[in-house]
């Protein structure tokens, strides 16, 4: 370990919080069986991890692939963090340098916190500039988390009113076994209604009767309740 992530590991163990630990591994399931188990938590909150930000945001990218390979959750998340800031202020050649280092990491970014943080702003900027067919790949993956990137990464489109590739692999997503990717998918097709609701429910009347229940009611989370309830029911 470099000098600069054992004074990080440091800076962060001084503020830990045990009883915020215990919270933590219980809120991101980190128990036997669960999707995260054996996950390593500090103590430490979001806010704290972003007024570290400025201070390491110069480190060199060996040194944030580092923070990524933490043992701990929260030194993961601070080097993604970091990750996202470089990435605002990159120009492309930096930007894919920090996208092919995210990338050769994401057996690192295993839960969703980690990748809601970090997927847009890395993965879909990037893509964004730079087509291709990665998100079908990821969306492919035997990873969760990776299906998840695939996901996720779409919402950078989507601010930017750019549609098509979220009904893409959220078609591709659509039979996902997991409860965290049926989330996932109605979270970003809820965020497509949000700015074109048509768009939304041309979809959803597509696929609606074959989604599972917790994508579907997250993507109609908006909707006016006479709406919702005659997706909820199959009249539409």
């Amino acid at each position: 370990m470099s000098n600069i992530c054992r004074t990080i590991e440091t800076v962060l163990f001084k503020q830990a919080d045990p009883e915020k630990k215990k919270q933590l591994m219980r809120f991101f399931k980190t128990g036997p069986g669960e999707y995260a188990e054996g996950d390593q938590f500090i103590g430490v909150t979001a806010p704290m991890l972003r007024k570290l930000i400025p201070q390491y945001a110069s480190l060199p990218l060996d040194q944030i692939s580092e923070l990524i390979c933490s043992e701990y959750h929260e030194i993961c998340m601070l080097g993604l963090l970091i990750l996202v800031r470089l990435m605002k202020k990159a120009d492309p050649e930096r930007q894919s340098e920090i996208f092919n280092l995210y990338l050769s990491k994401t057996a690192y970014i295993n839960n969703w916190d980690l990748v809601d943080s970090s997927a847009a702003e890395i993965v879909g900027c990037y893509l964004h500039n730079n087509p291709s067919n990665l998100l079908f790949r990821l969306a492919k993956s035997e990873s969760i988390w990776e299906r998840r990137i695939a996901i996720m990464a779409t919402f950078y489109d989507i601010k930017n009113q750019d549609f098509d590739q979220t009904l893409q692999i959220a078609g591709v997503l659509l039979q996902d076994k997991h409860d965290l990717i049926h989330k996932a998918v109605g979270w970003m097709l809820r965020e497509v209604g949000n700015r074109d609701m048509e768009c939304e429910i041309n979809f959803l009347n597509r696929h609606y009767h074959n989604m599972p229940r917790t994508m579907l009611r997250y993507a109609i989370e908006k909707f006016p309740e006479p709406l919702r309830q005659n997706y909820l029911k199959g009249r539409v």
